[in-house]
């Protein structure tokens, strides 16, 4: 009897899996408010020098510039009293003698009342600080999906998931009491490690506990958790002007989350692959209780037993490992198509939604806008992934996000709406992306292989967010560069995307010999 089978068996997408579902999907709400936060918390506020002096109009005794706008990063050596009159016509201000901010800066709070770039000044010569914590969170992510893709795989996913809860609110709320921005670097980056950890667990559990036919729709939902976490983020930033304290309110909830965690159950595929069908049955039946399928559960007998004992002795091996990944044909295919997939949408994706106070509108405006794109796009591609298929689907996204960054060379930087329209199009398509890579990432993998093909490719999405920042920097010597290198990524990822298997109403494998011979046999009938 197959896990699909037995599921069915159990009660298919009953009770159980629904609560399930809906337990882990609560705390993906709060995702995105740790992902996206450094768009708030790190939001750079209007400054200009600090200057010692007890006059109304001090700030234009620091003033540079024909247009008497207060100077970011420097000041004038001397008092140039003659600007305080506005009957003097100024000129030549250039040839002054300047000097750098020497007694800090002054801020602009009628938006933030505090975040990390006023609180460290992190501006001026610094202003490559706020980038450096970013992808340091980034970093975490990275190292996060190299260390739990294996340990899971070892140690279950159930325990590393609870885990990761613990870790992500510890270290969020330590990030929320920081004494200094090295602290504060250093507690993101274990957040982003428990981020990573809590992404993967999560989604290899509701895949392996829910049944074929509904796991386009539950991997949807979840997307659409992500995308009302937006909105939540926004409400909260606005009502929340300090990031401490913004910090602190969306890391508390994971105590909440960590405590009902307990309650779930290990994957019995996992189990049965770990050499443990015994306890394998022993959560079948209990998901059966909970389905009111009590006798059904009951006669999961000695032959039920026998049968997940030799798909344990089928897939006996010591342990997997990275290598596995590349050590067979197909599977070595899947591997680098889905290295491209993620590092491409991850890239591109933190390329346009990392920068929102470049767009010179409101940051809070932006953010909805942002999130409100996600309700479409994800929709559309939940009916392409269950009708047409999670190949095409991902193919045709990331052409289209590719085409939509492309098309914003041709238009003029004053055309601002249609510049915007042009990147917010290219999100939800990159978020359509999203949505469906990571269905389609545990659908490709095998059960004794699936959380380290899951650290893989995060692995390799955490590469893109880190680069995508340093590639805009890239402007400052040709200004569409960036834009060229963002747009490329995911048209040549798409066209990787169809060299996939289709798992459209195909069962997970369990063994890497499985997804070989499924190739050869689908080849077969071509």
């Amino acid at each position: 009897m197959s896990f699909a089978e037995l599921l069915d068996h159990v009660g298919g997408m009953g009770r159980f899996q629904i609560i399930y579902v809906i337990l882990l999907a609560i705390p993906v709400f709060m995702m995105a408010s740790h992902n996206l936060l450094q768009n708030f918390t790190a939001a750079t506020s209007e400054h200009h020098c600090h200057v010692h002096i007890n006059i109304s109009n001090t700030p234009y005794t620091n003033l540079t510039g024909n247009k008497l706008q207060p100077e970011k990063c420097h000041r004038f050596v001397t008092m140039q009293w003659q600007l305080l009159d506005s009957n003097v016509t100024i000129t030549n201000l250039t040839e002054l003698e300047t000097e750098p901010c020497a007694d800090g800066w002054v801020y602009d709070k009628s938006i933030f009342t505090s975040t990390i770039i006023t609180e460290w000044d992190l501006v001026c010569d610094s202003r490559q600080l706020k980038q450096m914590a970013q992808s340091i969170y980034m970093a975490g992510i990275l190292v996060g999906g190299i260390i739990f893709g294996g340990l899971s795989d070892r140690f279950g996913r159930r325990s590393l998931l609870i885990w990761c809860y613990l870790q992500m609110a510890v270290t969020g709320t330590c990030t929320a009491f920081s004494p200094s921005f090295t602290a504060y670097c250093i507690f993101r980056f274990l957040t982003g490690m428990a981020f990573s950890g809590i992404v993967m667990n999560g989604v290899s559990l509701s895949v392996e506990w829910t049944p074929t036919r509904t796991r386009a729709i539950v991997g949807t939902m979840y997307g659409y958790c992500y995308t009302i976490g937006q909105f939540i983020l926004a409400g909260m930033a606005y009502a929340i002007p300090s990031w401490r304290w913004l910090q602190l309110v969306v890391s508390l909830p994971y105590f909440i989350f960590f405590i009902c965690s307990w309650w779930f159950a290990e994957s019995a595929r996992w189990l049965v692959i770990a050499g443990r069908p015994d306890e394998a049955v022993k959560q079948l039946q209990r998901v059966a209780r909970i389905n009111r399928k009590k006798e059904e559960g009951e006669k999961l007998n000695s032959e039920v037993r026998l049968d997940l004992r030799e798909k344990e002795i089928a897939s006996a091996k010591s342990s997997y490992t990275y290598i596995d990944l590349v050590r067979t044909p197909v599977v070595r295919r899947i591997s680098f198509c889905l290295c491209f997939v993620w590092f491409s949408t991850s890239f591109a994706y933190y390329g346009l939604a990392m920068d929102l106070q470049n767009f010179g509108v409101n940051i809070f405006l932006i953010q909805l806008v942002f999130g409100a794109v996600d309700f479409p796009a994800k929709f559309i591609s939940v009916l392409t992934i269950s009708f047409i298929g999670r190949r095409f689907t991902q193919a045709l996204a990331l052409i289209l996000a590719g085409l939509s960054i492309l098309a914003n060379i041709f238009v003029p930087q004053d055309l601002k709406i249609l510049r915007t329209v042009l990147a917010v199009f290219g999100k939800g398509c990159l978020a359509a992306s999203f949505n469906c890579v990571y269905l389609y990432t545990s659908e490709l993998y095998p059960t004794v292989i699936r959380q380290t093909g899951m650290g893989l490719t995060n692995t390799m999405a955490r590469l893109g967010s880190i680069t995508a920042p340093l590639v805009k920097m890239l402007e400052e010597y040709i200004p569409f560069l960036p834009l060229i290198i963002y747009g490329a990524a995911p048209i040549i990822s798409g066209i990787a995307a169809n060299f996939l298997p289709e798992t459209l109403n195909v069962p997970l494998p369990e063994t890497i010999e499985e997804v070989e011979t499924r190739l050869v046999e689908s080849i077969g009938r071509q």
